[in-house]
């Protein structure tokens, strides 16, 4: 049996915290990793406390019917960037230098909480419709790698 590679590994934690997600859209989930050790993980909801839209009767994005990508502000969840970012820093770890793995390409908010969270690699199994996003992330050095989906055993 062959093990898999720390991104393969890394990239299966950050697929299986996605089946955390409480939104009726796009499961994400996402890891920070330094030194090959999880310091946080993350996954798209509503903040603590906030009902879902599942609970609420639906999603109001999909109702309106804006496309991925759009009007962010419209949705009320956190990424799943921002969830394991907001870990990190509520048990006081800092997360500069980390890589973090994520399950779909950041959003134009979650790049720029990226860049200055002071992340330096991003590894993704899915691209997102968000080109702003990458020329921020590209304009601050940061290149997003894909590692594609990986087959599921």
């Amino acid at each position: 049996m062959e093990r898999p590679s720390w991104d393969e590994y890394f990239m299966g934690i950050a697929k299986l915290t996605a089946e955390r997600s409480t939104c009726m859209r796009r499961q994400v989930g996402a890891v920070i990793v330094q030194d090959k050790h999880i310091v946080a993980t993350g996954y798209n909801g509503a903040p603590r406390g906030i009902d879902h839209c599942a609970e609420r009767g639906g999603c109001l994005r999909e109702e309106l019917g804006i496309p991925s990508g759009e009007r962010h502000e419209l949705c009320r969840a956190l990424h799943a960037e921002q969830n394991a970012i907001i870990q990190a820093a509520t048990f006081g770890h800092s997360i500069e230098g980390s890589t973090i793995y994520i399950t779909h390409q950041p959003c134009i908010i979650c790049a720029k909480m990226i860049i200055n969270a002071g992340i330096e690699k991003i590894i993704v199994a899915e691209g997102y419709p968000d080109e702003y996003a990458t020329g921020i992330l590209d304009e601050a050095g940061l290149q997003i790698v894909c590692i594609g989906a990986q087959e599921e055993d």
